[in-house]
C-alpha cells in the first residue's frame, strides 16, 4: 500500500527532493510551505497523486489543520518529515547581532514549530505505526553552523527526537537527519564555505539536496532505527 507523506517546507531544497523522492516510489506525498503557495501548487500539479496545503508551523492552528486536511483526504497519515526550518547568519563572535529575538524567530520554526508538528500528527501517527524524520543539521552535533542560535536550536531538535522516540514508541518511530552543508538556496551565496567543505572533507564536495532525500527515505522505510540522528555530511565531521 501507498503511504501517506506529509513533508513540510517541501517547495525548495531538502524538502522539495525528499517530497520527490518518496513520490517516485509511488507514495503520496502532500506538500507545504507558509509562503511560496504558487510554487506547492505547482509542484502538486505535475507530481501524480500529490497535494498542496498551505500552512505555517508556527502557529498551532495551522499545524492542526494540516494534518486534518490530509486525514481528510487521504484518510491516513503514515510519514511525517519535519523540514520546515529557520535560519540567519550571523558569525560566532558577533554576540550583540545574535539578540533574544533572533533566538526567538529560529527556535519558533527549528523547535516550536517542529514540536507542534509532532504533537498534531502523532493520533494519526499511531494508527498506522507510522514514522517521523525531523531535518536536523550537524551544526546541532558539533560547535559549527550559520549562527549560534541557529546550532542551539538543531541541537535541542536532537535531543527532542531521541525524547519523542522514547515517549511515542512502539507505535511510532522518530528519527532525525543532521545535513553537513547542502547546495540548496539557502547557501547559494556560501562559495567561502562551499571551497572549505570541498576540500576538507572526505568525499571532496558539498552535498546535494536528494544526498539527504536518500537518508531520510531510508529512514523512513527501516522499521528497527529510532531516536537516532544520521549525520549526513560528507564525512566532513570526521575530518573537522
Amino acid at each position: 500500500m501507498a503511504r501517506v507523506v506529509l513533508v513540510t517546507g517541501s517547495t525548495s531544497g531538502i524538502g522539495e527532493a525528499t517530497a520527490l523522492r518518496f513520490a517516485a516510489l509511488g507514495d503520496t506525498v502532500v506538500f507545504n510551505s507558509a509562503h511560496s503557495v504558487r510554487e506547492g501548487e505547482r509542484l502538486a500539479e505535475v507530481t501524480p497523486g500529490s497535494h498542496y496545503v498551505q500552512a505555517d508551523i508556527t502557529k498551532e492552528d495551522d499545524c492542526a489543520r494540516l494534518v486534518l486536511e490530509v486525514v481528510a483526504r487521504y484518510g491516513r497519515l503514515d510519514v511525517l518529515i519535519n523540514n520546515a526550518g529557520a535560519t540567519k547568519k550571523i558569525a560566532h563572535s558577533d554576540l550583540a547581532a545574535a539578540t533574544v529575538d533572533v533566538w526567538r524567530q529560529i527556535f519558533e520554526v527549528n523547535v516550536f514549530g517542529t514540536w507542534s508538528m509532532c504533537v498534531a500528527a502523532m493520533e494519526e501517527l499511531r494508527k498506522t505505526n507510522g514514522v517521523i524524520v525531523n531535518v536536523s543539521s550537524v551544526a546541532g552535533v558539533r560547535p559549527t553552523g550559520s549562527s549560534i542560535p541557529y546550532a542551539s536550536s538543531k541541537a535541542a531538535l536532537n535531543h527532542l527526537t531521541a525524547l519523542l522516540a522514547k515517549a511515542v514508541g512502539p507505535e511510532v518511530r522518530v528519527n532525525a537527519v543532521a545535513p553537513g552543508l547542502i547546495d540548496t538556496p539557502w547557501t547559494a551565496d556560501w562559495e567561502l564555505e562551499r571551497k572549505f567543505v570541498s576540500a576538507v572533507a572526505p568525499l571532496h564536495r558539498s552535498g546535494t539536496p536528494e544526498d539527504v532525500a536518500d537518508v531520510i527515505v531510508a529512514l523512513a522505510a527501516t522499521p528497527y532505527v529510532t531516536g537516532q540522528v544520521v549525520v549526513v555530511d560528507g564525512g566532513l565531521s570526521t575530518a573537522l
